[in-house]
């Protein structure tokens, strides 16, 4: 069981939650949680923004009945949470690693970006979102260090257009990124490099019992809850 320790929300549709427990299961940027709701039957599956020994912060958008239902909880609540679940980004690949994020694709990056920053790496950072008033998390990546590049589809805010549209200029020989389908076929047809991907798929269990969210790939089946949700570039069929 886990305390709301902070509830509120930070840009449109979009809030930030902060859960004290038990955080020993989260040993790499991109682990998720499996969060039990009353009255629904499925968990839902939420990405690790932030972790320390007793907090862990997620940010996640309204939705759906499930998700509209957590941004109603309030601060002392309790939460029956699974936890440390799925591989994760591996640090390892990279010297000058690039992030890309993608509307709530973003959170997990941003842990993903204070490990390479704990590794000596300085990873350079795009946000991709619809409209200025989605943007979250910006100034957080600024403070910590990265370089930092918004980009709006309709051109309300930073770079007009996509993540795509932001990369000339960047120095960098790996990506890391997390978000929407659509968004990692334009990465796909666009960065040169290798890179590693965290796919987003609908899950019954979460830990890799059910099957419910198999995908093919070049090496046979791999369940995105269990072997994933990050898979490498060279491994996946598009």
């Amino acid at each position: 069981m886990y305390k709301i320790l902070l509830n509120e929300k930070i840009a449109k549709d979009v809030y930030k939650m902060v859960l004290e427990g038990d955080t020993s299961l989260i040993t790499a940027p991109g682990q998720f949680i499996n969060i039990k709701l009353d009255g629904k039957f499925l968990r839902r599956p939420v990405s690790v923004c932030d972790c320390d020994s007793k907090t862990l912060t997620i940010i996640y958008k309204v939705v759906g009945e499930g998700t509209e239902q957590m941004s109603l909880l309030e601060v002392g609540e309790e939460l029956d949470v699974l936890t440390g679940l799925g591989n994760g980004y591996d640090i390892s690949k990279s010297k000058k690693p690039l992030l890309i994020g993608g509307g709530v694709g973003v959170p997990p990056l941003y842990y993903l970006a204070k490990k390479l920053l704990e590794s000596g790496q300085k990873p350079s950072v795009i946000l991709g979102f619809n409209t200025k008033d989605e943007v979250f998390l910006e100034d957080e990546f600024k403070a910590l260090g990265c370089s930092v590049f918004v980009t709006t589809a309709d051109g309300s805010y930073g770079i007009k257009g996509f993540v795509t549209d932001a990369l000339s200029g960047i120095d960098y020989d790996y990506f890391y990124t997390c978000g929407p389908m659509p968004m990692f076929r334009a990465i796909e047809n666009t960065v040169n490099t290798s890179g590693q991907y965290s796919f987003e798929e609908r899950m019954g269990c979460g830990f890799g019992a059910c099957m419910g969210c198999s995908c093919k790939t070049k090496y046979g089946y791999k369940r995105i809850c269990k072997d994933g949700p990050v898979l490498e570039r060279e491994e996946i069929i598009w």
